[in-house]
């Protein structure tokens, strides 16, 4: 494994907060930062991957993937981010054409 060490200063009051909050949670400091850390990474990954959307900038499939949700969970995030959907023919026969023809179904 490839660690590294990432070291920051945060106010007395915050230091006991972050403690308080690994004690409930069963963590030790540590293991709740990397929580928090993973947590805001992925926010803040969504965030950009819908701001993006919005501005139609990229695609609804370009988003999920920024944001490593399926296309499925962030159908579900864009009425809740007040956004519309941006889909029109010529993605739907894009889409069409991705999907493999089973003559079986």
């Amino acid at each position: 494994m490839n660690n590294v060490t990432i070291s920051t200063r945060v106010e007395k009051g915050e230091a006991e907060k972050i403690d308080a909050l690994a004690g409930e949670m069963g963590l030790d400091r540590g293991a709740l930062l990397k929580h928090l850390i993973l947590k805001g990474d992925s926010d803040i990954q969504t965030e950009r991957a819908l701001r993006a959307y919005r501005q139609g900038t990229i695609s609804l499939s370009r988003a999920a993937e920024i944001a490593g949700l399926s296309i499925r969970d962030i159908l579900i995030r864009l009425p809740e981010e007040s956004i519309e959907l941006n889909y029109d023919l010529r993605e739907l026969e894009r889409d069409l054409e991705s999907v493999a023809y089973d003559p079986d179904c």
